[in-house]
């Protein structure tokens, strides 16, 4: 058997099966199949997924996932620490283990169309970009990373064309909306930004100002800004390095 980075088979004999399988599990690579499957769980409840094609994917670290041709999250899973084996049924069936609580995910291959084997090294540690309610805070806590003299007032404040993430007040006296984005800014940032700007000039005039604030935006959202007469800020969100840890709250 190859020991490249990635083997691939298609349409695998049962022995290549077996084989694909238990190197995966042995070597702690990633292990994909494609297969028409059925799927049975025992645990905190039961269910029962009729016969169909669908994704399984095996992690190293038990990671157990099942996905269907729609939606993002996996139909059926078990968390990492799961203990997962193949066994030769009438016809294979991967077997995933959870033991607190008690938990057994079953899937009957019933036809295998492709299994790969991913010999993955992934050292690095996850970076979390801080959130747009962190980016609020840090400007509330130092205003002069938007400009000189600027003042918050509000924040999340409510209008009639939706929610200010920040209302506040230049050094002239101008009534100033911050739109922020915590990831590169597209079109959808600016109209949403005019929106706003829009709303306010009906109650205060001339003297409103509208900045866009993320750590970049593309090249349509920069023209349309300059367009529309409205601001730029580049400003990266709070970072903080670390692992995921703790109770799992969302798949992905």
């Amino acid at each position: 058997m190859s020991k490249d980075k990635v083997t691939v088979v298609i349409s695998p004999s049962i022995e290549e099966l077996v084989s694909l399988v238990n190197s995966a599990l042995l070597e702690e690579a990633m292990l994909t199949i494609f297969a028409r499957c059925k799927v049975h769980y025992d645990g905190r409840a039961k269910s029962e997924l009729g016969s169909g094609d669908r994704v399984i994917i095996v992690k190293p670290d038990g990671s157990f996932l099942i996905h269907q041709s729609k939606k993002r999250e996996p139909v059926n899973w078990q968390p990492p620490g799961s203990r997962v084996r193949l066994e030769l049924r009438e016809n294979p069936v991967l077997v995933s283990i959870r033991r607190k609580p008690k938990e057994t995910l079953e899937v009957e291959l019933e036809e295998v169309y492709m299994v790969s084997v991913f010999r993955a090294e992934d050292y690095e540690e996850l970076t979390l970009t801080g959130s747009e309610a962190e980016m609020a805070e840090l400007i509330f806590e130092n205003p002069e990373v938007i400009e000189p003299g600027f003042k918050p007032l509000f924040r999340e404040k409510t209008i009639k064309s939706g929610i200010v993430d920040i209302l506040g007040r230049d050094s002239n006296g101008n009534i100033v909306v911050l739109e922020l984005k915590r990831r590169r800014a597209e079109l959808h940032a600016v109209r949403q930004l005019k929106s706003y700007v829009e709303i306010l000039k009906e109650e205060y005039g001339d003297k409103v100002r509208g900045i866009l604030v993320a750590p970049s935006l593309t090249s349509g959202a920069k023209r349309l800004l300059e367009k529309e007469g409205l601001e730029f800020r580049k400003l990266e969100p709070p970072k903080k390095k670390g692992k995921t840890k703790g109770k799992q709250k969302t798949l992905f």
